[in-house]
């Protein structure tokens, strides 16, 4: 193993997530990397509507979760619709399965009945406060409706790292990204709920290219896990190509567990971010205000740059971990 990412690991405890995602294949691959990694504490995997229907994501949940041999951690599924609007998937870059490339097994994991939307409240509200950290991947229905329901989750919350926005880039359109913009009054609500927001957008998620040296590194893994991450890659890289032109996929999710486990990974900047409802050019922009210092009280942080090594190295050793599962 990396010697730079055992030390990371020792150095400190396990830390509690909540994984809320719409796998897609990027968010597939936070999910390897949270349960591979001995300093995450996977607590839950929540669904909701994006990449594809909450059915189709919460299908894809549950086969990754079987390929990765996780056992012990609920599986809940939430909110099949935005809070005010339309529907909207990204078929374009996941396929029609939400996760298309790799053959999907059945899976072995029952899904739990309650609501994501509760099973999150439940486990907040169960464990002490400052101790879980939400991990958004995806549209942010299920987080909105959490502290709308139950409000005092906010303050119990340690802090919301999500994957979403972009300082300066959007994909959706020129300014926004996809995660905000399919519900930005959820986006509204997470942002402007009074618990410390890190936001790790376009701008950082766009560093993390699946290089052919990546790539490489994973394929030597040679688990069932390790193929799996590398047919999803060969389909990402395919439609990124096509549908964004990029030579390599920015494999974004990932990016907000890393950020968990090992902060030092990204550079991040505190300034105030709020989300844009009316725009007719500019809906769903993460809008950051760089003009002057963040105010003492600012509760929202971005993310700038990423080391790329130590970033892959944290994916790859997750696999290591992971080993072999017989699927």
């Amino acid at each position: 193993m990396n010697t730079e990412v055992q030390t990371a690991l020792s150095a400190t405890e396990p830390r509690k997530i909540i994984l809320d995602c719409d796998p897609g294949h990027d968010d597939a691959v936070a999910l390897l990397l949270a349960h591979g990694n001995p300093n995450i504490e996977l607590l839950a995997v929540t669904t909701v509507v994006g990449n594809q229907t909450l059915e189709k994501v919460t299908r894809n949940a549950l086969s990754v979760g079987t390929i990765a041999g996780i056992t012990g951690v609920p599986f809940a599924a939430g909110c099949d619709r935005p809070l005010v609007r339309t529907i909207e998937t990204a078929p374009d870059i996941h396929g029609e399965s939400g996760m298309d490339g790799p053959a999907q097994p059945e899976s072995t994991i029952e899904l739990d009945p309650r609501h994501a939307v509760d099973l999150i409240i439940e486990l907040i509200m169960a464990h002490e406060p400052g101790t879980i950290t939400l991990v958004p991947t995806a549209g942010l229905t299920n987080i909105a409706m959490a502290a709308r329901k139950e409000p005092r989750i906010v303050e119990r919350v340690k802090e919301v790292v999500l994957m979403g926005g972009g300082y300066h880039v959007g994909n959706w359109s020129p300014v926004a990204e996809f995660n905000i913009i399919i519900d930005p009054e959820a986006a509204h609500i997470v942002f402007n709920a009074g618990w410390p927001v890190v936001m790790v957008g376009l701008d950082l998620t766009h560093q993390a290219l699946a290089t052919p040296e990546v790539c490489a590194a994973i394929e030597a893994v040679g688990t069932k896990p390790a193929k799996f991450v590398m047919e999803l890659m060969e389909f990402f890289t395919k439609t990124y190509k096509d549908a964004q032109g990029f030579d390599y996929p920015p494999v974004h999710d990932p990016c907000a567990v890393a950020y968990v486990i090992d902060p030092t990974v990204m550079t991040t900047q505190k300034v105030p971010v709020d989300i844009e409802l009316t725009g007719t050019l500019t809906l769903g922009m993460t809008v950051a205000d760089f003009r002057a210092p963040a105010p003492a009280d600012c509760k929202t942080s971005v993310a700038v740059t990423l080391d790329h090594e130590k970033f892959w190295n944290m994916v790859t050793d997750a696999l290591v971990r992971i080993g072999e599962v017989d699927v």
